[in-house]
């Protein structure tokens, strides 16, 4: 049986600035947030810039295209944010004209959320751009290990309990 490989040192230093990160190394929260640095710099030039978006609207665009007629409350518990910050960023996409609320029937007091066409095709837009972005941006990762990323990001996600 053979041993787990090492890191080389080159291995266990910071990309940028080359500090030494041994303790950091197996600590899950801090390699997510090394991560999120660098899909952060595909969104901001592929997505932020491009289509005028910041990562949570895109985030409430992509989450209402694909979830038609979601309540705000839902979309407040699937992003762990207030219901007033989510009527917020509703109001933003809104004013945009790529989201329409739409009352409940049954309800008066809530609503229900719909991405204009507009609204669809830019979430569709973005997202493919973003694809398109990681892609290029990952080249480190095979294919299959760009999927077992992907599902073990996953895993982790789910493990958050429902509230």
């Amino acid at each position: 049986m053979s041993a787990a490989k090492k890191p080389s040192s080159a291995d266990a230093m910071t990309p940028a600035a080359r500090l030494a990160e041994v303790q950091l190394r197996s600590i899950v929260g801090y390699q997510l947030a090394q991560a999120a640095i660098v899909t952060m710099q595909v969104f901001v030039s592929r997505v932020g810039s491009r289509f005028a978006l910041r990562p949570v609207e895109y985030t409430i665009l992509a989450l209402v295209t694909d979830n038609d007629g979601i309540s705000p409350r839902q979309l407040a518990q699937a992003l762990a944010v207030t219901p007033p910050n989510i009527t917020a960023w509703l109001d933003r996409l809104e004013a945009r004209g790529l989201l329409r609320r739409q009352r409940n029937a049954t309800d008066a007091r809530s609503h229900h959320l719909h991405a204009t066409p507009e609204g669809a095709e830019l979430a569709r837009r973005a997202s493919a751009a973003l694809v398109e972005g990681e892609k290029e941006t990952l080249t480190t990762l095979s294919a299959a290990e760009h999927a077992m990323l992907l599902e073990l990001l996953h895993k982790v996600a789910r493990s958050r309990r429902r509230a």
